[in-house]
């Protein structure tokens, strides 16, 4: 929860930055969090000064990482071992070029050097030298060139490859990439030199599984080259606005494929037919697509279609009557859509749906009395719409409600009493309605499983800090634009609030 507010209107993308072998510096947040191809790099901590004792083996690993400039080659240790002394050195940022040199031969599985300063061609003969044991090569964000991928053609066995924001890797690049049919997983974000000329590489990656294109502008045309890769169960092609309904069509026979990212492009609803045939398909991202509702009748025969991104969509009430054919849906995302109460009628029969994201549509209370039936619900987001105190009476028996954001609307203390039986509660963001007092905070003292509470830009004072005493369980607190002082809330933490590690003002 940052800032005034959870989330960031003018921002489309989710959070890409959730692990390191994605580059921090594009990192964005968005309305909705959508899980995309991304490597996860191991941690070696040596808790020293934390009350735990390391073992004998980290403290050889720190040990070895002090005095790495006395140590050759360590090549004759067994694999497992020199692993974790090359993964401590890329944590700590020891790793450098003349360090790098010890590693020669090893015989290492994984070598996860996103983001990490000074990677470029010159390293590439030792990673290389790692040979048929390579499995994992993360270089995001380096300055690897075409002619550094040379290299590649000893690691035969390589399974995941991640060159997101390598912006000096071009087609010429991807042909040193071609013999590598072991590969399940290739990331290339966000690079504008790629072409759909080069996109005819990867037909012979018969058993890639993963494949991220993200942010490529130039591969219209090139997704004919990937049809062919019926192992494909995850695509994302999202922010290429060059794609089009045409290449849909290339995508129609890849019936593995149960991921499908294509937000921020001009697929229309005519291309969306094209993805009937994706029987096993469960998750599938449209936000900002120009489709309408018309596009219900191809996704409704989607069986195991179950999170569905609609957000920033061309979405009206004209067609919304189709959304009850889609009852497998456990999530649903109509944020910044132009419909209203009477859309909501037609999503009584999503009795399964577990999170359902209204932010910024034209839904007052009136509409949420559609909602009492969808027993299942634990996420609920209702941020800049017109639901008001009145509304919240409906939501009183959703006891597995867990999630629930109503920021900017017109909320008073006597609204949020239909708020303090939702025991359930985890996340309460109740930001930017300024005619809280402390008597909301009193409302809610009995909600004793909040994690994450934000009341900011509220008439809340230092005086009502006394009600959130109960929330024990509390991590993250937001009281922004408040008559309330950091030193306020660190005497509560002090306190009461042991486990709050987040809280603003600070």
């Amino acid at each position: 929860m940052g800032g005034v507010c959870s989330r960031k209107r003018d921002q489309l993308e989710i959070e890409d930055g959730l692990h390191r072998g994605v580059s921090g510096r594009f990192c964005k947040s968005g309305s909705s969090k959508w899980l995309a191809t991304t490597f996860s790099r191991p941690v070696v901590e040596i808790q020293r000064g934390k009350g735990k004792c390391p073992s004998l083996m980290e403290l050889c690993i720190y040990k070895i990482r002090e005095d790495i400039n006395n140590y050759g080659s360590f090549s004759m240790l067994p694999r497992d071992l020199s692993q974790q002394i090359f993964n401590e050195l890329v944590n700590s940022q020891c790793l450098t070029d003349v360090s790098l040199e010890a590693f020669r031969d090893c015989a290492l599985q994984d070598l996860y050097l996103g983001d990490y300063p000074g990677v470029n061609n010159n390293w590439m003969d030792v990673i290389s030298s790692q040979g048929s044991s390579l499995l994992v090569l993360d270089l995001s964000s380096s300055d690897v060139t075409d002619s550094g991928l040379i290299y590649l053609k000893d690691c035969a066995h390589l399974q995941a490859l991640n060159l997101n924001y390598c912006d000096q890797i071009s087609n010429c690049g991807l042909q040193h990439i071609s013999g590598l049919s072991n590969l399940t997983s290739l990331s290339f974000r966000r690079n504008s030199v790629i072409t759909a000329q080069g996109m005819s590489t990867f037909s012979c990656l018969v058993n890639l599984l993963k494949l991220d294109l993200e942010k490529c502008p130039g591969i219209h045309g090139g997704l004919v080259h990937i049809k062919g890769l019926t192992k494909l169960e995850s695509l994302n092609i999202k922010w290429c606005n060059c794609i089009t309904d045409v290449d849909m069509k290339a995508l129609s026979g890849l019936t593995n494929l149960k991921s499908l990212q294509i937000s921020c492009t001009k697929v229309t609803d005519f291309g969306i037919t094209y993805l009937k045939g994706l029987q096993k398909l469960s998750i599938l991202n449209l936000e900002g697509c120009p489709v309408t509702a018309s596009c219900l009748d191809s996704l409704s025969v989607l069986a195991s279609l179950l999170y569905l991104n609609l957000s920033r969509c061309n979405f009206s009430d004209d067609g919304c009557e189709k959304f009850f054919k889609l009852g497998n849906l456990k999530v649903l995302n109509l944020g910044f859509n132009d419909i209203s109460d009477s859309s909501l009628i037609h999503m009584k029969g999503l009795t399964n749906l577990e999170s359902l994201n209204l932010d910024s549509c034209r839904i007052g209370d009136d509409g949420l009395v559609h909602l009492s039936g969808l027993q299942r619900l634990k996420c609920l987001e209702l941020s800049d719409t017109e639901v008001g105190s009145n509304g919240l009476r409906h939501l009183s028996d959703f006891k597995n409600l867990r999630s629930l954001e109503i920021c900017g609307g017109g909320l008073t203390d006597a609204g949020v009493k239909n708020v303090k039986d939702l025991s359930s509660l985890s996340l309460l963001n109740l930001s930017q309605n300024c005619n809280l007092t402390n008597k909301a905070l009193e409302m809610i003292s009995g909600l004793t499983g909040l994690v994450s509470l934000n009341v900011s830009n509220s008439r809340i004072t230092s005086a009502g800090l006394r009600h959130l005493k109960p929330l024990k369980n509390l991590r993250s607190l937001n009281l922004e634009s408040c008559k309330v002082t950091s030193n306020d809330i660190k005497k509560l933490q002090s306190s009461h609030l042991h486990h709050l590690v987040n809280f603003r003002p600070e």
